[in-house]
């Protein structure tokens, strides 16, 4: 059993990969602005942040395994993240990344094609440089993973592929349910094997 720190517990995928960490009897502080709004389940504990004051959130996040970050990029000060993360002393911190850095051709992301939608790309462009950051970083032990270009609702199946920097898709398109996604993310919780590395789940 590891001591989680869920950053952004209260959405779609953070509900997911809440009760997956539940499931398999991890320890999780569920950190959110609005900690009334988390699902009560066994080995959690909610308790109220604010990612803007990295001096808080470092002391809320320090003592624990690891970190799980699901904060809103365009929203949220990259730096202060990290300098949380570096000084609560945590051994890992794992990002829920975003599909638009992921290539569609060699040297051509998601968010640079001519279709992509113009609503999502402040956000995508915002995904993109924190995950540059990241690659920057001399010793932060951090993991980073998108999801499939549609990240929806939908079954947990446990049956799905990974990758590296590439799209994935099938001739259904690029899409990964939240709750396989909280499977992946678990299982590189669980056994690690993409530190420092950005990596994909999809279909």
């Amino acid at each position: 059993m590891a001591k989680i720190a869920l950053i952004g517990a209260s959405g779609n995928a953070g509900a997911c990969i809440l009760q997956e960490l539940s499931d398999r009897g991890h320890s999780v502080t569920a950190i959110a602005r609005h900690p009334d709004r988390i699902a009560t389940l066994p080995g959690v504990t909610a308790v109220h942040g604010d990612v803007a004051d990295a001096t808080q959130l470092a002391t809320l996040l320090a003592g624990h395994d690891a970190v799980v970050s699901l904060v809103h990029f365009s929203a949220s000060d990259p730096h202060a993240l990290i300098a949380a993360v570096r000084q609560s002393g945590v051994p890992r911190y794992l990002v829920v990344g975003g599909a638009g850095s992921l290539e569609v051709a060699p040297g051509v992301r998601l968010l640079d094609s001519p279709d992509f939608p113009d609503a999502y790309r402040p956000e995508a462009t915002k995904g993109a440089e924190f995950l540059d950051l990241l690659r920057a970083e001399p010793t932060l032990n951090w993991t980073f993973l998108s999801p499939s270009a549609m990240f929806v609702a939908g079954e947990r199946t446990g049956v799905f592929r990974l990758g590296k920097d590439a799209l994935l898709s099938d001739d259904q398109g690029s899409s990964i349910s939240f709750a396989d996604y909280a499977i992946a993310m678990v299982d590189e919780i669980e056994r690690p094997a993409h530190s420092r590395q950005r990596f994909t789940v999809g279909y």
